[in-house]
């Protein structure tokens, strides 16, 4: 199934697919390149958790060079839940990632991470070293997440995982309360104003675009949502010892969900790393789409 959404700056086209994974459960997949014509390599995107196409810019441009395969995490955007409402860890991603893969039938490639689909990558770069080409990360962490929040408020990192791992389980048992108003509120033009110009968003290339993905965030109930970011939280930093791909990471200097001490500190940690730092949020394919791309093909051409 193709599907082109109104009102955006480029000709854009997905098509999704129905992909099983190991588990059993149903995820919704898609790709950039519906009818195979796109001239370049493959990327496997990991997005960020509850996320979906429309959060990136750059790979709904048909010119962008790249074929992009991706999934909607475990209860959101379309995919089931699991039959096991507790295997939605980083490791069960890891595993849907994989099932993605076979099913595009690609066998090796770069993986791009955002947010805890950092974790994502790293994971399968450590388990399934032979299906990864490279690593190129934006706003997050390989591991230990929930650590790294609130930086640019200099909170401590064990306080930062108190105060965020305790908000997530408030939200997982009370959102039920709240899920009937967030599902329901209409997303326009002026949202995104605000919320591009509050600080935790900068403003973005793409508004409609930006209308749309936060449109498809909010559709996830916030029980859900803070359900699977619970288990997300228990992922421990990956060894980096262990990781033999090479790496990009790509930081935000006000990211307050990813800190960008964090990122440099893995960057420098990898034996085959760089480390850029753009002065932009957690959002930043959102927020500098061209320059996030460009860093990309220079990755992807690099690592072959």
């Amino acid at each position: 199934m193709s599907a082109t959404p109104t009102g955006t700056t480029a000709t854009t086209r997905l098509a999704f697919h129905d992909v099983l994974s190991d588990d059993g459960t149903r995820l919704r997949a898609w790709t950039n390149d519906p009818d195979g014509v796109i001239d370049g390599p493959t990327v496997v995107l990991c997005n960020g958790l509850g996320t979906s196409a429309w959060a990136w810019p750059a790979f709904l441009d048909p010119d962008c060079g790249v074929r992009v395969v991706s999934w909607n995490h475990r209860g959101t955007g379309g995919s089931a839940r699991p039959d096991d409402p507790d295997r939605v860890g980083i490791e069960d991603f890891a595993e849907d990632g994989l099932s993605v893969m076979d099913h595009f039938g690609v066998e090796r490639a770069v993986l791009v991470g955002w947010s805890m689909g950092v974790n994502t990558a790293f994971e399968i770069a450590v388990d399934h070293p032979e299906r990864v080409a490279g690593l190129f990360a934006i706003a997050g962490v390989p591991g230990d997440t929930f650590s790294t929040m609130l930086r640019p408020l200099r909170v401590p990192p064990a306080a930062a995982r108190t105060v965020a791992v305790g908000a997530a389980h408030v939200l997982r048992y009370g959102g039920r309360l709240l899920s009937p108003v967030t599902t329901s509120l209409p997303v326009g033009r002026r949202a995104i104003d605000v919320l591009s110009h509050s600080g935790f968003m900068l403003p973005v290339a793409d508004p409609e675009l930006a209308r749309l993905a936060v449109a498809a965030f909010l559709q996830t109930p916030v029980e859900w949502y803070f359900h699977v970011a619970v288990h997300t939280s228990r992922h421990p930093r990956v060894r980096l010892s262990k990781v033999r791909a090479p790496a990009a990471f790509v930081a935000g200097t006000w990211d307050v969900l990813a800190g960008h001490h964090a990122m440099r500190s893995a960057a420098e940690k990898m034996a085959d790393a760089t480390y850029t730092e753009l002065r932009g949020t957690h959002f930043l394919q959102m927020e500098h789409p061209e320059e996030v791309h460009r860093l990309l093909l220079e990755f992807v051409r690099r690592v072959g």
